[in-house]
């Protein structure tokens, strides 16, 4: 969570509130929970080609 905050510029707790409420997606891989870039940069307004 905390590098995907970094590449969006937002404070971590952002990131977990919108994991938690299921506003932003994720994905688990074994025992790791991803989350896939373009659907998080879209959530945060980024324009993604």
């Amino acid at each position: 969570m905390k590098d995907a905050a970094k590449l969006v510029g937002v404070d971590y707790r952002t990131i977990k509130l919108g994991i938690e409420s299921g506003t932003i997606p994720t994905v688990q891989l074994g025992p790791r929970r991803m989350i896939p870039r373009v659907p998080l940069l879209r959530a945060f307004g980024v324009d993604v080609r």
